[in-house]
């Protein structure tokens, strides 16, 4: 862990730099496409700086992102975000939840997020509608399948119905795997945002971290004219979950 005046200015540099994104947030709306993209990515690269957060791309891969695909991933922290787009600026899908959190909510809904409210069919009809059009217009979505964050330790059941879109737009699904590491290597829970953890606390967390690593792995891309959206979903939890635990991928439900 860091020293408190280690972790202070850390805190400090955090601050000023949300601030910077709610500056360019006021704006945002109204740049280009190309423009947007750049914000993004930079913005959020910076933001892992300031957290002492590493992106590893495992095997020196690279994240592949052509026009009109969903990338599906493992859900972990409200850093999976900003982790993705510092590598590939995309728009990602998310419950309507995210939207009410402090500060943050805010730069997601201006940064053109898609909030699906549960339990609400037409409001989801109406997302899924959106998301066909985005694809069939070469953006980058992204979802978390899981509809719901674990402490990396285990894969929760993923929901066909946000691959649907993908198929509807003859698009790819792009299976992508994330796991945390400590400064050692290990598997960390730390960067874990999950139950009735407040955001302050989680942030706190990742403060006083000396150093985290986050590995992403690139999967194979499945074509969706190759099976219906289970068919879909199941291969691609299962090449995450073998990606995440190797050892148990013989084991995998």
């Amino acid at each position: 862990m860091f020293s408190v005046p280690n972790t202070a200015l850390r805190a400090l540099r955090f601050l000023l730099h949300l601030l910077h994104g709610l500056l360019l947030a006021l704006i945002y709306p109204r740049l280009s496409h190309m423009a947007k993209r750049r914000i993004l990515q930079s913005w959020s690269a910076k933001l892992l700086q300031i957290l002492n957060v590493h992106i590893e791309l495992a095997q020196d891969d690279q994240l592949h992102t052509p026009h009109n695909v969903l990338i599906v991933s493992n859900h972990i922290s409200w850093l999976d975000v900003f982790v993705l787009n510092a590598v590939v600026p995309m728009r990602f899908v998310a419950k309507a939840e995210v939207r009410h959190w402090p500060v943050l909510g805010w730069l997601c809904a201006r940064a053109e997020t898609l909030f699906i409210e549960r339990g609400k069919a037409r409001a989801a009809a109406r997302i899924n509608a959106r998301m066909v059009e985005l694809l069939r217009h070469g953006e980058i979505l992204a979802v978390f399948p899981e509809g719901t964050t674990t402490d990396g330790s285990q894969l929760a059941h993923f929901h066909s119905s946000l691959l649907q879109p993908a198929i509807d737009a003859a698009g790819k699904i792009q299976p992508l795997a994330i796991r945390y590491l400590d400064e050692h290597g290990a598997h960390s829970t730390l960067p874990a945002y999950i139950g009735e953890m407040s955001f302050i606390s989680s942030l706190r967390d990742i403060l006083s971290a000396r150093r985290l690593h986050v590995r992403l792995t690139t999967l194979t891309p499945l074509d969706t004219r190759l099976g219906d959206r289970r068919a879909l979903t199941a291969l691609a939890r299962q090449q995450i979950h073998s990606t995440l635990f190797p050892v148990a991928a013989t084991d995998a439900p």
